[in-house]
């Protein structure tokens, strides 16, 4: 029981810590997820021992190894032969090397990697193939707050949820809810809220579903009071989304919900009472329909906001 188990190195070879990511790998290459990726996406940089792009790969690999860091690609990736094997590398760069390789990308190759996930996103997503006809597709618009050191770029100072005093980034997302997947992304400083992003976001996400007057028109909207200003949800009114939101100006929330004649209580929740906003005028460009919500807060006293919500019907 005390002696140690002696394993040849050929057979050293078979052994991985990353099984279940093993058949991954082999998928995408199968389906060569990668490809618009070589093709697109050209960085000025010489080749040695591995092209750019392979670099980009093994980074994307240790990403999926469940690293933190390009600095863990050594001790992840680059000592697993299966797991580069499955992913069709025949060797890992060092961690060094994949760090110099997204040092030298520009500007262009952020924008021709959007190009490449574009195309990724279309062939092999089933938010791109949705039935408009069927059902209503869900968008869904947000920012997520990434802390990152002072010299990162666009590293500012901003919100971050549960971290006081941070810099950092801020990651606008557009999902497609139905499918849970990621129509685009896209990083911004770490001051940026929605309302600066929202339209852009939603711009890319047009190029990409090809989001035409027709499709636009049975596509829902959904976000929180971040891309709730006027401005924002007319722009998407006359675009011919519904939406769904809460209001951007919490006095105005207040004010409305002063013209609520009959609250309801939430059958789920006895601290929340909900009713309709009886409103004849509105700045909107298309009619609405507003809900106020109020909670109960600690004083006992009634808390309250809106959301705006879309009913219009083609």
């Amino acid at each position: 029981m005390e002696q140690s188990i002696h394993v040849p190195e050929a057979v050293k070879e078979r052994f991985t810590a990353y099984a279940s990511l093993i058949g991954i790998g082999l998928q995408f290459e199968a389906r060569q997820v990668f490809k618009p990726i070589a093709h697109h996406v050209k960085i000025a940089q010489k080749v040695v021992a591995y092209t750019p792009v392979d670099k980009l790969k093994d980074g994307f690999i240790n990403l999926l190894a469940g690293a933190r860091g390009i600095v863990e690609v050594n001790k992840r990736g680059r000592c697993d032969m299966g797991l580069q094997r499955a992913f069709g590398r025949a060797g890992c760069a060092e961690q060094s090397v994949i760090q110099d390789t997204l040092d030298a990308c520009t500007a262009e190759n952020v924008t021709q990697m959007h190009t490449a996930m574009q195309v990724i996103y279309q062939k092999h997503s089933q938010g791109y193939r949705h039935d408009y006809a069927h059902d209503w597709q869900l968008l869904d618009v947000d920012m997520t707050g990434r802390p990152c050191g002072e010299k990162a770029a666009f590293a500012t100072p901003g919100y971050f949820a549960h971290q006081r005093n941070r810099r950092g980034r801020q990651m606008g997302y557009v999902t497609a809810t139905w499918y849970e997947e990621t129509v685009v992304a896209r990083l911004y400083a770490g001051h940026t809220q929605l309302n600066k992003a929202l339209i852009p976001l939603l711009e890319a996400a047009e190029q990409t579903l090809h989001l035409d007057c027709t499709r636009r028109a049975r596509t829902i909207v959904r976000m929180d009071a971040g891309g709730g200003s006027v401005e924002d949800v007319n722009w998407l009114l006359r675009r011919g989304y519904q939406v769904h939101g809460k209001d951007y100006s919490g006095q105005r929330a207040r004010n409305l919900a002063q013209q609520v004649r009959v609250w309801v209580p939430d059958p789920y929740n006895p601290e929340r009472e909900m009713g309709w906003i009886e409103e004849t005028e509105t700045p909107y460009c298309r009619e609405v329909r507003r809900i106020a919500v109020r909670c109960r807060k600690q004083n006992q006293q009634w808390g309250d906001w809106s959301a705006d919500l879309d009913l219009d019907t083609p």
